[in-house]
């Protein structure tokens, strides 16, 4: 009989299925929730089991995960009276690796310890690629105890795991890979447009520049993407333009100037109003491309 800890995982999305089948894999029971039946006949296929509600899914279980798109959600799935807080047992920990506000954290932390139930903000970086290939980094915020709890968790998920800090450090270094991914992620498509547009063999150039200094998980991981303008969703640019907003509310908070940052974040937005919200955030090149005047 297994002694590890029942797990109950809400929200399986792009990152949420292949996260929770690694659980699976290492040996986890998990009893999963979402609003998408085949995403639960997916689980159900890997050996985890469905759950008719999120109470269903929460009552018996050790530790909840949740893996939702922004912080209206986290909320609506903690809160009220078919919500986790009202339902998971006393005791439970509660780890949210959504990338939400990191005020949403904090008060999800207060409203929880009143329940008995403990909280951590776990959010991932490392796309749909980390998440299937188990090679995520989580940025943690909460207790050292439920951070050692937890870890053997993580491990099953994520090669790089961090404790940054108490409630809500977790989702404040998520914001602040966001931007930098953003801004590499700007920089590499105005680099390619600028290639292209030189006469450079691109697939040669971008093998050379990953090389060196230039060189970045972000080319790395994208630079497929950019050479056969394949913009499937890893990760969505409407989930982009959600954290940037998170990352100069954040920063206006604190009194942190993002000039470059704040430029990017309007590229975002724009890429966005033109209809290409749902898709990977590697389409900022298509927003350089209409810039250079391509007809994209």
């Amino acid at each position: 009989m297994s002694t590890l800890p029942k797990i109950a995982w809400i929200g399986l999305g792009i990152m949420g299925s292949p996260m929770s089948e690694n659980l699976i894999k290492a040996g986890y029971d998990v009893t999963g929730y979402t609003l998408e039946k085949e995403k639960l006949d997916r689980l159900a296929a890997a050996g985890g089991s469905a759950a008719a509600s999120i109470a269903d899914a929460v009552r018996d279980a050790d530790v909840i995960i949740t893996m939702v798109p922004a912080s209206p959600q986290v909320e609506a799935i903690a809160y009220g009276p078919d919500g986790i807080l009202e339902n998971a047992r006393s005791g439970a920990l509660l780890i949210d690796m959504s990338s939400i506000t990191p005020q949403t954290s904090v008060d999800l932390a207060k409203n929880a310890r009143e329940k008995g139930i403990r909280v951590l903000d776990a959010p991932v970086s490392g796309g749909e690629a980390g998440a299937i290939e188990a090679v995520l980094s989580i940025m943690v915020g909460g207790e050292q105890a439920d951070f050692a709890e937890a870890e053997p968790i993580f491990e099953a998920l994520g090669k790089t795991i961090v404790l940054c800090g108490p409630h809500g450090s977790g989702q404040t270094v998520k914001a602040a890979n966001q931007l930098i991914v953003a801004v590499n992620i700007q920089a590499c498509a105005e680099a390619v447009v600028f290639l292209e547009k030189s006469g450079v063999d691109l697939a040669a150039a971008l093998d050379v520049l990953n090389g060196g200094l230039a060189g970045s998980t972000v080319l790395t991981r994208k630079k497929d993407n950019f050479l056969d303008r394949d913009f499937k969703p890893g990760f969505r640019i409407d989930l982009h333009h959600k954290d940037m907003g998170i990352v100069t509310d954040a920063a206006r908070n604190v009194g942190a100037a993002l000039p470059v940052g704040a430029v990017v974040a309007q590229l975002v937005a724009s890429l966005r109003a033109q209809g290409d919200g749902g898709l990977d955030h590697s389409a900022l090149l298509r927003a350089v491309e209409r810039l250079s005047g391509a007809q994209v």
